[in-house]
């Protein structure tokens, strides 16, 4: 584990700061390396790497914190009211989301990484432009190319 931390916790600090926020990094980091460990069995190599895996381990541990924040915040509803998904709403959420990765499969490799540090990872576009030495001008013209390119491709999904 103190390898892991040691080597991964700068990529798990990167991950999660612009989700959960720079004061929560560290904690997400803790939260990260013990779902971690908690879940190796379920690291399975054949769908992806382990840099992958655990990105999308601190990904999801920097919005559950981010969700919990919000959630503290906000004052608690009068009514209770029953917003779960009807069936027929879940299915075609989940069509959605497979066509949407359908769609990505298609980008080309910059164009998908790019896409993903934007909407998947939520970096700031200034954060991208300086990493990849571009004007941020230039960053939002691509995601807006890329974001037409897949509303075509998604247009029978609307």
């Amino acid at each position: 584990m103190e390898a892991l931390l040691l080597y991964f916790a700068p990529l798990i600090r990167y991950v999660a700061s612009p989700i959960a926020g720079q004061s929560d990094a560290e904690d997400c980091l803790n939260e990260t390396a013990l779902r971690a460990w908690e879940r190796i069995d379920s690291f399975d190599e054949s769908r992806g790497s382990f840099r992958a895996w655990l990105t999308a381990i601190a990904r999801n541990a920097a919005l559950d914190m981010a969700r919990k924040r919000r959630h503290t915040e906000e004052p608690p509803d009068e009514e209770l009211r029953d917003d779960s998904p009807s069936a027929e709403e879940m299915l075609l959420d989940k069509e959605k989301k497979r066509a949407l990765k359908a769609a990505l499969e298609q980008l080309k490799g910059g164009e998908k990484a790019l896409f993903y540090r934007k909407y998947y990872y939520m970096q700031s576009t200034a954060q991208i432009a300086s990493e990849l030495g571009m004007s941020e001008r230039a960053v939002e013209g691509k995601l807006y190319r890329i974001k037409k390119k897949l509303a075509e491709r998604l247009k029978n999904y609307r």
